[in-house]
């Protein structure tokens, strides 16, 4: 990719990061109140998180806690003022707290919390969603609550149609943690240095069949052998576990093809891609449409919210109209549906992808040459508004590669940043979101604190 000049003239970041009141601290690093929060939270949940990709174990220190979360910002227990690049994971796309979307979700709320009945805004979210993503036009989407039940209800599906019991994911590739993908998972699992899982038998796993992400030659052998026997291959169509890692130049249209030859299910997971790289995620951006699409995060506008759909004769299979069970409580919840409708509506009426291009841009090709500048080794991928700097020298186009990245490095950078008032994920394998909430200035800001971050690993080498 092009790489634009550094811009130097900065004011010091300590000064950009204070509010007019001084009341904001300019280091986001666990203060007293984070800490004493930590170990209360200890005594009654597994680490004090519950969820281990919010533990720091990885970076060092101890993870700051959060009080609110408005625009491109977080506020902490510690009074501290954060650039979030995290995005709750992937779904700020439109930033934290948009006011549409809060008055939506608090005007739903008011007719009560959950019916465990059908409303008419879920046949709107649904006609609205269809509407926006290629493989769901014409086709039809049921609703649930996360993306790892989107996952796991797609490949039963998958296995309930073709009658076959095979599926293939790949290697570092991470679809939530349902026994039977919970293996080379990537992300959290890596950051933690966990192969699998404990309490995940063999025998569940045993027809999930384990393939590098974009090794053709591999994908087209393992169709050979095993094509007529395979119910489903889900895949990221851009990796986002492993760190960002887009397909290359053709994989995604082999792996169509060979699909279409062996009868094979595609299952795309664009729970972290879907409305983030493009209005229609991944598949539109690519130009390839999977048979089924799994997604969350953004669809649901913050709220847990995850949704699986596609072509009409395979969903046709599901409860009660086929053979397929899936059920859910609380899918189609009103203030999730709300939410994800408000978030939709305003995508739909005013794309941000071009400014949000031109942004993340800005920021990726400005990071890259603070650490060139500094000398330390950076290679990166981004796609739209995700990213990821791999602290190492090379391309990086799949999960060996990926593991390659000198991980003691992130973790003094992300504390680094950190320190200045920039919040990363706290692990070298996810990726980072940029919203558009992240003005100019809020890029002029990070990459100010960047300039000096990577100056302090080069000086502490």
């Amino acid at each position: 990719m092009a790489r634009r000049q550094f811009r130097g003239g900065f004011k010091p970041v300590a000064a950009l990061l204070c509010d007019p009141m001084g009341e904001q601290s300019t280091d986001g690093r666990a203060g007293d109140r984070s800490r004493t929060l930590l170990q209360r939270a200890s005594r009654v949940i597994p680490g004090g998180v519950n969820s281990p990709v919010r533990a720091f174990a990885s970076v060092g220190g101890d993870p700051p806690f959060v009080t609110k979360a408005e625009g491109a910002y977080l506020h902490t227990e510690d009074g501290a003022k954060l650039i979030d690049y995290v995005g709750t994971w992937g779904p700020a796309l439109l930033g934290h707290a948009r006011p549409e979307v809060i008055e939506a979700v608090v005007k739903a709320a008011r007719d009560g919390l959950s019916f465990g009945a059908a409303t008419s805004a879920e046949a709107e979210f649904a006609e609205l969603v269809t509407s926006m993503v290629p493989s769901l036009n014409g086709g039809m989407l049921r609703m649930v609550n996360s993306g790892t039940e989107a996952t796991m209800s797609a490949l039963r599906l998958a296995r309930g149609f073709t009658g076959r019991a095979k599926i293939v994911k790949m290697d570092g590739g991470y679809h939530g943690h349902a026994d039977v993908l919970l293996v080379a998972a990537g992300s959290g699992a890596a950051t933690l240095g966990i192969p699998g899982s404990a309490g995940v038998p063999d025998s569940v796993v045993a027809d999930t069949l384990l393939l590098p992400f974009n090794d053709v030659e591999a994908l087209e052998a393992m169709c050979t052998a095993q094509g007529d026997a395979l119910a489903a291959i889900i895949v990221e169509p851009i990796a986002g576990n492993m760190g960002v890692i887009p397909p290359d130049e053709g994989y995604l249209e082999r792996m169509r093809a060979l699909c279409d030859k062996h009868g094979i299910v595609l299952i795309f997971d664009e729970v972290m891609t879907g409305f983030r790289v493009a209005k229609g995620g991944a598949q539109e951006r690519y130009g390839v449409t999977p048979d089924l699409t799994c997604l969350g995060k953004i669809v649901g506008g913050g709220m847990p919210v995850g949704a699986y759909g596609g072509r009409r004769d395979i969903m046709e299979k599901i409860a009660p109209l086929g053979p397929v069970y899936q059920a859910g409580t609380l899918s189609g919840n009103p203030l999730g549906v709300a939410a994800g409708l408000a978030t939709l509506q305003l995508i739909e009426q005013d794309p941000p992808y071009e400014a949000l291009e031109r942004s993340a841009a800005r920021l990726f090709d400005g990071l890259s040459q603070s650490a060139a500048k500094a000398g330390v080794a950076l290679t990166g991928n981004r796609v739209g508004a995700m990213f990821t700097g791999f602290f190492q020298d090379g391309a990086v186009h799949n999960y060996e590669d990926a593991k390659r990245s000198n991980t003691e490095r992130f973790g003094q950078f992300h504390q680094e940043m950190l320190a200045r008032g920039v919040y990363l994920a706290p692990s070298q394998f996810e990726a980072a979101f940029v919203s558009t909430a992240h003005d100019d200035s809020i890029i002029d800001t990070t990459l100010a604190a960047a300039d000096e971050a990577f100056a302090a690993i080069a000086r502490n080498a």
